[in-house]
């Protein structure tokens, strides 16, 4: 297949690897110059989108992200450059669009229970934003678009962790996060090219939602450093995200338990 690769990073450059390793014709289209050799890259404003001269494009990953995170930079990355994609993509035989959003749509935020069949409640204009971005590309295409929302993002580096462990001696609340490493958000995006039949949208997370001040003690532990307080346990909040449809897919995670990875990070780090 011909698969072109909408805003490339360090996410579609890992989805990309494989999917070349597997046979398929790999494009790009990103803001900067790029030398991965086993892509055809192009340097394209996603608002002014040419896709004439190219190949009939059979896949299609939306990996976008803003420079800043303002409202204003969601709107113009996020729902903004839907409209002249889907026009320049108009002209070739689309089978899939993979649209990389985020679980901010979620906006529950009282430690609530969420999965792929929970109602989608945005509570501030990023989400709200986000989620419009998703109805567009739905409304688009209909039967070919598959939206994904990761949790939060991990991969090679504990050094914001550390730093936060190191500088947090309070700790307000029982709040509860969610992550996925990297690679398992990678390979997850790969498989779904091996899908005979793919949902309308998948949750990517690990299996296990933790209160962000167990992730902060646990550091604090294992670097020696003075161990944190919750000052109001009782008081809850963030959410728990369960990727049910991930988990029917067949995927197998190879980072289900972040402290495995943080523990093998924190040992290659200099003493």
């Amino acid at each position: 297949m011909h698969i072109v690769f909408i805003g490339y990073g360090k996410t579609s450059q890992r989805v990309a690897k494989q999917l070349f390793a597997q046979g398929h014709q790999i494009s790009t289209i990103s803001r900067s110059p790029k030398t991965d050799p086993f892509a055809q890259h192009h340097y394209q404003d996603v608002h002014r989108l040419d896709l004439s001269t190219f190949a009939p494009i059979d896949w299609v990953y939306v990996l976008l992200s803003p420079e800043q995170s303002s409202v204003e930079g969601y709107q113009q990355t996020y729902v903004d450059s839907v409209a002249p994609i889907v026009a320049a993509l108009r002209s070739h035989p689309v089978k899939k669009v993979v649209v990389v959003s985020s679980t901010r749509v979620y906006g529950e935020d009282a430690g609530q229970v969420i999965d792929d069949d929970s109602p989608i409640q945005p509570s501030d204009t990023q989400g709200r934003l986000l989620r419009e971005m998703e109805l567009r590309w739905q409304q688009a295409y209909p039967e070919q678009s598959v939206v994904i929302r990761p949790s939060g993002i991990y991969g090679d580096s504990v050094a914001r962790v550390c730093k936060l462990a190191q500088n947090t001696s309070i700790y307000p609340n029982t709040h509860w996060s969610n992550r996925i490493h990297a690679d398992d958000l990678a390979g997850f995006l790969a498989y779904l090219t091996q899908l005979k039949q793919h949902q309308p949208s998948y949750i990517v997370t690990n299996p296990q939602p933790l209160p962000l001040h167990e992730v902060l003690l646990w550091f604090q532990q294992h670097l020696g450093l003075p161990h944190l307080a919750v000052q109001q346990p009782e008081q809850v909040s963030g959410k728990r995200l369960y990727a049910t449809r991930l988990q029917q897919s067949g995927f197998q995670l190879q980072h289900a338990d972040c402290f495995q990875d943080y523990a093998a990070l924190l040992a290659q780090q200099p003493h």
